[in-house]
């Protein structure tokens, strides 16, 4: 499933990391954003399937609000960042927490995860690099 993907992250060397794994599985990269204001315009622009929101972005820590409000418009969501402690708790309509620094094959089986749960397709289990919220 090719799914249309927003990525949030103010570092642009992960950003564009990211970008390039997810175009090499055949996602579509809707756009990056650095901060909150750029990815709520984004994605109120745009049809968004998933968000991988970092927690900590040039604004702020504004991460987990704009997490909590893509989850109300639908979006699927999965944070990326160095500090999963800040969302253990989990935050409502989130899926869950991706550590960073990660690796391709993490992102690759964190997203494919988050889009079967999205599609309500069986998924066996999640993978160990995935932190679940509620779960």
């Amino acid at each position: 499933m090719t799914a249309r993907i927003l990525i949030i992250e103010d570092e642009a060397l992960v950003a564009m990391e990211l970008r390039f794994v997810l175009e090499d599985l055949g996602h579509d990269v809707v756009a990056t954003a650095a901060d909150a204001r750029s990815a709520r315009s984004i994605s109120a622009e745009n049809d968004v399937d998933l968000a991988l929101v970092d927690i900590h972005l040039s604004d702020g820590p504004t991460g987990i609000e704009l997490g909590r409000d893509l989850a109300d418009d639908g979006v699927t969501v999965v944070f990326m960042t160095a500090n999963p402690g800040m969302v253990r708790d989990g935050v409502k309509g989130a899926l869950g927490v991706l550590s960073k620094p990660t690796d391709e094959r993490a992102v690759q089986t964190a997203v494919d995860y988050a889009l079967k749960r999205r599609e309500g397709r069986p998924v066996d289990y999640a993978p160990p690099e995935l932190q679940l919220f509620g779960a």
